[in-house]
């Protein structure tokens, strides 16, 4: 079996958060999701599982970090500086916010945040390897 990923994410309006990462192109997966959570996908090997905080509840004893904390950055690639416009902008219309931390332009790497509705990082980034400058 091929190694994926499940990010799972405590969220407090369910089809907000779906709206969101619908805008950002994941899809979801109606077999994985109810009432309580959705199944977001981006990739075959990546999955966002995004939880009503009564489900994830289930999950931990922990408490829900604050919508202002740092709990985690995720990026994602993406083929050109277009896409992580676009896929920031997408994010911001749709109940999120954009810029979070301030945009990245490195030459050969591009990146920019956008925070879903409950706050979660996502950072949407392009890189050119064959352009990163060599190392002093």
């Amino acid at each position: 079996m091929a190694r994926m990923i499940f990010v799972n994410l405590p969220v407090t309006d369910l089809p907000k958060a779906m709206a969101f990462y619908t805008a950002l192109g994941f899809t979801n997966n109606p077999q994985f999701s109810d009432d309580a959570g959705a199944c977001m996908v981006w990739s075959e090997a990546i999955y966002v599982m995004i939880l009503t905080h009564a489900k994830w509840k289930t999950f931990t004893k922990r408490p829900i970090p604050d919508p202002g904390s740092s709990e985690v950055s995720l990026a994602l690639t993406c083929e050109a500086r277009d896409e992580v416009n676009r896929l920031v902008e997408a994010g911001a219309a749709s109940g999120g916010t954009a810029d979070v931390n301030p945009p990245e332009d490195h030459g050969f790497m591009y990146q920019r945040t956008v925070a879903d509705p409950d706050g979660h990082i996502w950072e949407p980034f392009w890189m050119d390897p064959a352009a990163i400058p060599p190392s002093a």
